[in-house]
């Protein structure tokens, strides 16, 4: 089957729910349809005339980046200019365009989350998090005797149920249901005319609103009775897993020179700028991608050994060296690029589950702006 990008464009709700972007961000669908069918995605970080040009020749219909295509509000759309040319090449091959950026950076799982995991850190946890409420419903159903197990099966694997890292979560009661059969009707159980009692079961479950829709149609599908009793709650429940930087522990000791080295290896750079006691040995790290040196009071406040960026200012930088903890700024590019293998190995194991024919693509053009050069002034040698 193949989606709509409005089908992707819900799925990303789930992992990186647009309420929770900044309120001077542009996330969404920028550009596009809804209603166009989506066979090739390509997950990137930012919209160049390169990558637009590489997903033409590869067919795409949607791209998802991670910095939006349009951040300022436009006044004009010019092919004679750098903006209006990538949104005239987009419209006239019919690529959609969704962005995803500070709502992905505090998502649970998102930006930060995907630095942490790919520099090795455990016991990961949010370093600034944010209350805020979840949109959450919860349906109730009520079931005869012994058909229980496969209308929770199917709400589960319609998206019910999940709580945290847990699945399949539920509670049930049991009791008594009667109803009259009427004239017209083709009762599971019972007799027209005649009023009946049947053992019930009252399952309940938590859903994600996004995924309302497609947990009672599965319900409805696997429920023996002609007309299925259900109630839907709206919930408001509070959450704090969301928000920016990630704290977490290596699993050995290691000195900051080393731990410098490691960070090269697994993000793939040749340089990176870092200040403090090359011999002191880290253990607990805080991260935050992209421009995120605002964010390293916070790390050292909250115990961090270091505290890793992509940039910081230089002013900045200046001032962050009184507080006695290493800092590194790997690069802007950097250290957000991780998020793009998360989310497409992501989004590819949903839409199988889906059972959606589409293809998820990683580009090969490097949006990276600048070049390491050859010079080792102010530079560290390993």
């Amino acid at each position: 089957m193949l989606p709509k990008v409005i089908d992707i464009a819900k799925l990303m709700e789930e992992l990186a729910p647009t309420e929770l972007a900044e309120n001077w961000d542009n996330v969404g669908l920028l550009l596009g349809d809804y209603e166009s069918l989506t066979k090739k995605i390509m997950v990137c970080l930012d919209v160049t005339r390169e990558l637009v040009d590489e997903a033409v020749s590869n067919k795409v219909d949607l791209i998802i980046a991670h910095h939006p295509l349009i951040f300022e509000p436009l006044k004009n759309i010019r092919k004679n200019d750098y903006q209006g040319e990538l949104i005239h090449l987009l419209i006239k091959n019919n690529i959609s365009v969704y962005c995803a950026h500070t709502n992905l950076d505090k998502a649970e799982y998102g930006t930060d989350y995907a630095l942490a995991t790919r520099l090795g850190l455990t016991e990961i946890s949010t370093l600034h998090a944010e209350e805020g409420e979840q949109k959450l419903c919860k349906i109730a159903v009520f079931i005869p005797e012994g058909h229980e197990r496969e209308v929770f099966e199917a709400m589960a694997v319609a998206g019910a149920g999940h709580i945290g890292k847990y699945s399949h979560c539920s509670f049930s009661t049991l009791g008594i249901g009667t109803f009259l059969p009427i004239e017209g009707t083709n009762p599971f159980v019972g007799q027209i005319g005649s009023i009946e009692s049947i053992k019930e079961t009252r399952l309940e479950m938590a859903v994600p609103n996004s995924k309302l829709d497609n947990v009672v149609n599965a319900m409805i599908k696997a429920h023996p009775y002609e007309e299925v009793a259900y109630d839907v709650y709206h919930l408001k429940n509070r959450t704090n897993k969301h928000g920016l930087g990630r704290i977490g522990i290596l699993p050995d000791k290691v000195r900051l020179s080393d731990f410098i080295k490691h960070i090269c290896n697994h993000l793939n750079i040749e340089r990176l700028d870092a200040f403090g006691d090359l011999d002191k040995e880290i253990s607990r790290v805080a991260v935050c991608a992209g421009s995120g040196a605002d964010m390293a009071i916070s790390a050292k406040n909250s115990g961090a050994d270091l505290f890793l960026t992509g940039e910081i200012k230089y002013h900045k930088a200046l001032e962050l060296k009184s507080i006695g903890m290493p800092v590194v700024a790997a690069g802007h590019y950097a250290t957000e690029a991780t998020v793009m293998y998360w989310l497409t190995e992501r989004l590819q194991k949903i839409t199988f589950a889906l059972q959606y024919s589409v293809e998820i693509l990683l580009p090969d053009t490097v949006t990276e702006p600048f070049h390491t050069l050859a010079t080792n002034r102010g530079r560290l040698d390993f």
